[in-house]
């Protein structure tokens, strides 16, 4: 039994891990904010991009939440409490990709390319992840992000696959077409099934 690739490039957030979208919900509402304001704003590009190209910590963008949050709260005080509940949101690993990947790692490497913060490290360790994949491209670490081309070869490289052998994963569809532009097999995820068509052996 073989796979139709030599290594599996996969997201993180959105295929691997999800947050908890009922709290959320709930701190929109007990902070009076439109539902999914806090989201929006916390994921805006001004905001997160410097988080995760790596030009500031973690911390230091949980930061400029807090001063973006006290203009719109009219209280640096509640705008602190939001952000400390928003960094506390629950998360979970969803086990089926995790399974699929884990069988995938029994023919080809697997590498989690994801635009995370500083913080990735830590949380792959809390969720028992931090062993789980052959190599982890973060682009807090390396100074670049999706759907930027250089990630994709610099993941590839690292699995010790040519791009066009390649499977990559993500729930993005900008980042999945950067990933084809570059001769990727891409798998547009929107839930298990997407992965399980594209990671089940042959023969």
């Amino acid at each position: 039994m073989t796979l139709p690739f030599d290594a599996v490039l996969c997201d993180f957030d959105g295929v691997l891990r999800f947050h908890d979208a009922r709290t959320h919900a709930r701190i929109d509402q007990a902070y009076g904010l439109a539902p999914g304001a806090v989201l929006k704003t916390a994921l805006s590009p001004a905001l997160l991009e410097p988080a995760i190209l790596g030009r500031i910590t973690c911390e230091e963008w949980e930061d400029s939440l807090v001063t973006t949050f006290a203009e719109m709260l009219g209280s640096p005080a509640r705008a602190a409490r939001l952000v400390e509940e928003f960094a506390a949101v629950p998360t979970r690993i969803d086990e089926q990709v995790r399974d699929l990947l884990a069988q995938a790692q029994r023919y080809v490497p697997v590498v989690l390319v994801t635009n995370a913060t500083t913080r990735l490290e830590e949380d792959l360790d809390r969720l028992g992840m931090t062993y789980f994949a052959d190599d982890v491209v973060s682009s807090a670490r390396v100074g670049i992000a999706k759907p930027d081309r250089r990630i994709y070869e610099l993941a590839a490289d690292r699995a010790g696959a040519a791009p066009e052998r390649c499977l990559f994963i993500d729930d993005r569809a900008e980042n999945v077409e950067a990933a084809v532009r570059l001769g990727m097999t891409g798998v547009h995820f929107q839930d298990v099934e997407d992965a399980r068509a594209a990671l089940e052996p042959e023969g």
